[in-house]
């Protein structure tokens, strides 16, 4: 009661201050206006003192207090390791700094309320957190640690700075080394840690499998599907009836293939080609999920709350059960299946002169792989050329039409990145056995290629059709980040013209042809896709800048992204005559918000993916202890430099390794210079490296300057 009636007075002082006829005040002015005798004066005080703290008054030199007029916000804290933060704001596109002074016991990923500075230091906005307003973990995966009285749980996630106390009585049985998770009964405050319980035991930190489980708990994805979706699947994933392909365009006779990689098994697009006069008919033919899947239903729910298929080192956990992504859902050769099929016309520059849009039911010739049309197109092998002797022509000229849509592309201005993603070749017991670059060929390309035709024809058709739908979106890059990029560039002799307006898509494309075959390559091409925004899901089409495209939207994977599927839902009612103004208003409704948590789920996928791709990468440089690499500087900051290797592993060579000189960073230039020496260590510099440390934990590998550097420097 005591507590409630002293935070009654906090709130009516408050507003006493807020009303349009207040006049500041000192503390003895208020406390007459307010009746406030001696003995309550130092509860006056104190309530002045919490209202200044939480930034609601502020107090004059002369010791007058008034209402503060400084900006109040509601936004997603994001901590870093060092104990600062960011506060990030719906609508708002730059995040607000919080000094680690300033986080007032918030941890990641809660829901604060911050007082923005009126002023800043530096560039960016700074602020205070003044409330907790929800909390955003309520379970954090960590590694336990007992002694004789008591456990501590330290959290995987070096964001969360604290240990978390576990009493020994809710320790579920946990011993040291054991990866748990944990459930904070206690945020616990400046002189005092969280305190939890533990709810699960995930197994021992040696136990196969267990870092890559810790990582699926650590960011809440979902692996199991319920007893409730799985009898739905039974009941829907029935083989194609007549009844199933009345009133579709029948493509059973039409020549087309699956093109994808040797383990795909979830084959959700098809495609086929023609050549009729001068032009191509090119169609894509993409599996009719949502046949199977209806709006409302228990299987829909759970897509949405899935939000897209997560593709880890070792596993994949699907958006749809199996019984559908790879079963009825995927367009299996030689077996009748219901589509969406996108046919367009293609002229000889390159051009969608004529489009259709059609459910359809289609027969796959052959499953296809990126390997064997690579060695039909590039490496001629009469064996395989002999084993798809029917398909060849096709093949030969889907490549023609390849070229020429992408040579189309890239005349527009479009940004392609080709630079290998990561493989992780796995042992059976899941330890990583090679790491290496993936590299994309002329397959691939290709597909690529009319995956992207596609994904632009529908969503310009329902653009101009003015009916709402999930476009795909792409901002133009942050000014600031482009002129970092273009000093990191000057050092490897190449610029970027950056005039008054915005940076157009084809100085960039120029820059990545530019570097195309020179050893720069890679690091440049990903530097370059660092200084660009993430693109999103939004109802606005605002375009595609990477692209260089007006229109673009995600069409092509409904088994895996339910933004595809939901676009989708709308094509078929629009096919059907159903868009009537009651779905038009409910699609405008429910559309919104099925963006942004695409989006979100989207972003926690990516992170989850890299984070599995990095532990592997840390086990398998672990067998590689004190050995030496050769490597090019990928990063400079001001506690070391960051040095990537052939097959794409990343370390860190700290700055207290560099014992030679004192060494001093400089930010404009992207570089550590010796105070005396003037040795430099830049951005694309071709070091050797030695492998110290790996910390599976922390995700994080260390290493050294090897001794072997002459050698190294004249290795070609």
């Amino acid at each position: 009661m005591a507590d409630k009636r002293y935070e009654d007075r906090k709130k009516m002082i408050y507003e006493f201050m807020c009303d349009d006829m207040y006049v500041p005040m000192k503390i003895k002015e208020l406390a007459i206006v307010l009746g406030v005798n001696k003995e309550q004066r130092p509860l006056l005080e104190q309530i002045l003192a919490e209202l200044q703290e939480e930034g609601k008054i502020v107090c004059s030199k002369r010791g007058k207090y008034s209402k503060s007029e400084v900006k109040k916000v509601t936004g997603t804290f994001s901590a870093s390791a060092k104990g600062y933060g960011f506060v990030s704001v719906p609508e708002e596109a730059e995040d607000i700094f919080i000094p680690e002074s300033e986080t007032h016991g918030a941890m990641h990923m809660d829901t604060v309320e911050v007082v923005v500075s009126p002023g800043t230091t530096g560039r960016r906005r700074e602020g205070s957190v003044t409330r907790i307003i929800e909390r955003g973990m309520q379970q954090i995966v960590c590694t336990y640690e007992e002694s004789k009285t008591f456990g501590f749980a330290v959290p995987d996630n070096p964001k969360y700075g604290t240990d978390i106390f576990i009493p020994k009585e809710r320790s579920k049985g946990a011993v040291s080394g054991h990866k748990v998770v944990v459930e904070i009964t206690d945020y616990g405050r400046k002189q005092k840690n969280p305190e939890g319980k533990v709810v699960e035991i995930l197994g021992h930190i040696n136990d196969p499998g267990v870092n890559i489980l810790s990582i699926v708990r650590a960011y809440g994805l979902p692996v199991e599907f319920d007893e409730k979706i799985m009898t739905q699947v039974e009941h829907v994933a029935k083989p194609v009836s007549e009844a199933d392909m009345a009133g579709r365009m029948d493509l059973r006779d039409w020549q087309m293939v699956t093109i994808d990689g040797e383990d795909a098994k979830d084959l959700d697009d098809a495609v086929s080609l023609t050549v009729e006069g001068e032009n191509y008919i090119l169609g894509v033919h993409i599996a009719d999920v949502t046949n199977y899947v209806q709006e409302h239903s228990a299987l829909d729910k759970e897509a949405l709350k899935r939000g897209t298929s997560v593709y880890l080192v070792d596993r994949v956990i699907p958006m749809l059960p199996h019984a559908l992504s790879n079963g009825i859902c995927s367009l299996n050769q030689g077996e009748d299946r219901l589509a969406l099929s996108c046919i367009m016309t293609v002229n000889q520059k390159g051009e969608i002169i004529d489009h259709t849009i059609a459910e359809s039911v289609i027969r796959v010739d052959r499953r296809m792989t990126y390997t064997n049309v690579k060695k039909i197109l590039v490496d001629h092998d009469p064996e395989v050329m002999a084993e798809y002797e029917t398909l060849v022509p096709m093949f030969e000229q889907m490549e023609t039409v390849a070229g020429i849509l992408r040579k189309k592309r890239m005349k527009r201005g479009s940004i392609d990145f080709d630079f290998p993603e990561t493989k992780v070749i796995l042992d059976p017991e899941g330890n990583p056995v090679e790491i290496k670059p993936y590299e994309r060929n002329v397959a691939t390309k290709m597909i690529e290629d009319f995956m992207l035709a596609a994904n632009e024809t529908v969503a310009s058709d329902f653009y101009w059709r003015e009916i709402p739908f999930v476009y795909r979106t792409h901002e133009n890059p942050d000014s600031e980040k482009i002129q970092k990029l273009s000093a990191f560039i000057n050092n490897f002799g190449y610029n970027l013209h950056i005039g008054t307006e915005e940076l157009h898509p084809k100085e960039l494309q120029k820059l990545l042809q530019k570097i195309e075959g020179t050893e720069e390559e890679p690091l440049i091409s990903r530097l370059t896709l660092r200084s660009m925004k993430q693109a999103k899901y939004t109802v606005e089409n605002t375009g595609h800048f990477g692209l260089a495209a007006p229109c673009y939207c995600h069409f092509t994977s409904p088994i895996r992204r339910y933004p595809d599927l939901q676009i989708h839902r709308i094509i078929k009612e629009s096919l059907r005559g159903r868009l009537n103004d009651k779905r038009l208003e409910h699609y405008s409704h429910i559309l919104p918000e099925v963006c942004k948590h695409a989006s979100q789920m989207e972003r926690r996928a990516d992170e989850a993916e890299r984070e599995t791709v990095k532990l592997k990468k840390v086990q398998y440089m672990e067998k590689h202890v004190g050995e030496d690499f050769r490597g090019v500087i990928s990063g400079v900051t001001e506690w070391g430099f960051f040095v990537e290797l052939a097959n794409t592993v990343e370390g860190l060579v700290r700055l207290s390794e560099l014992t030679d000189d004192y060494y001093r960073y400089y930010e404009n230039t992207y570089e550590l210079v010796g105070e005396a020496t003037n040795k430099r260590y830049k951005l694309g510099q071709k070091v050797c490296v030695r492998v110290e440390h790996c910390d599976r934990i922390m995700r994080t590998i260390d290493f050294s300057l090897s001794d072997s550097q002459e050698m190294c420097d004249s290795e070609e």
